[in-house]
Parts: C-alpha cells; structure tokens; sequence
C-alpha cells in the first residue's frame, strides 16, 4: 500500500480529495458544509502527524550519515556509534532549533486518528526495526534508507497541502456565510 490519492476510493483521504467534495459547496446546507470541513481538518491532522514521525526518523539517520561522514565532528566520527551514543544524539536532535524539518508549529483541532488507515507505507517505514539501529546500518543501507523516507515525506507532504486547499476553501464558504448572516 502507498501514500497517495485513489480516485474512487473508499478511505477519508480519497473523499476529501474527491472533485466531487468541493462540488456544490455554496449549495450544501451549514451542517453539511462543517461535516466536509471537519473531514478534512481529521484528514491533516493525521497527515501532519505521519509526516512528523517520518520527519522524526529522518532526522535520527541523517545525523547519523552526517556523524558518519563528518559533517557533524564528535568523538569517533566516521564510525557507527553504540547505541548509548544514538541516546545522546537524539536529546540533541529533538533540542536542535536549526532542524530543517521543523513543522508550522500551528494549533492542531484533532487529534490523529486511524493514523494507519491509508499511510502504511509511511507506518512500515517508521517500524521498520531496522531503521530503529542505525549503527547496524551499513552506508549503503542508511543512504537508501534516508532516501526511501525523503519520497515519502515528500508525498505525505503533498497529500498535506492539497488536503489543506480543500480544508482552506470549506471555511472560506463556511467564512462567507456567517459574514452574509451577520450583515
């Protein structure tokens, strides 16, 4: 299973990014409208946070392949580090301000659910025990790695942003009609 859109499909992330859920939106009564936006805002939630775990682990083994490749000097560079070391390495990793991966920092309105449902991809790829061990990694491996979750990111974080557009144009309608309604 991939990260990705289906037309016609049966999950949340395939409604939400239907032609059809925006169809006729000025037409829907307030009920409806919320229940579409409500759909959608559950759907980031939870894509915000599978791209936060895959964000999370990326971060891990990119500093792992920078310790080992020296980009980042520390004791005993150019080797794996035991797993006290990774220890140590992901207090800083998690404290690092300088992380390119960092999120929005926005208020989130739910909390995730069914996480799972449509991103097993991404669920596997951050499981995946393996990946928990850097240090067994050899390079060839932790490359591959980096870039296998690199693509996911990159599709969960497209998925993301088409979600938000729909999510952005249900309370610009939902936006327009209290503005009417206070008029």
């Amino acid at each position: 299973m991939t990260v990705e859109y289906r037309p016609g499909g049966r999950r949340r992330i395939d409604q939400v990014l239907s032609p059809d859920f925006l169809a006729g939106v000025g037409d829907l009564d307030d009920s409806s409208l919320r229940r579409r936006r409500d759909l959608a805002q559950q759907e980031e939630t939870d894509l915000s946070y599978t791209r936060r775990l895959l964000q999370g682990r990326l971060d891990l083994l990119e500093a792992e392949r920078a310790h080992r490749t020296g980009e980042r000097p520390a004791p005993g560079r150019g080797q794996a580090r035991s797993d006290e070391e990774l220890a140590e390495a992901l207090a800083r990793i998690l404290a690092d301000d300088t992380r390119s991966t960092r999120g929005s920092g926005r208020f989130l309105s739910a909390q995730p659910s069914r996480v799972g449902e449509h991103r097993r991809e991404a669920e596997l790829a951050v499981a995946d025990v393996r990946l928990s061990a850097p240090a067994q990694l050899d390079d060839a491996d932790l490359a591959d790695a980096v870039t296998h979750l690199r693509e996911l990111e990159r599709r969960v974080s497209g998925l993301r942003r088409r979600v938000q557009d729909v999510e952005a144009a249900l309370t610009l309608e939902l936006t327009r009609r209290f503005e009417v309604a206070r008029d």
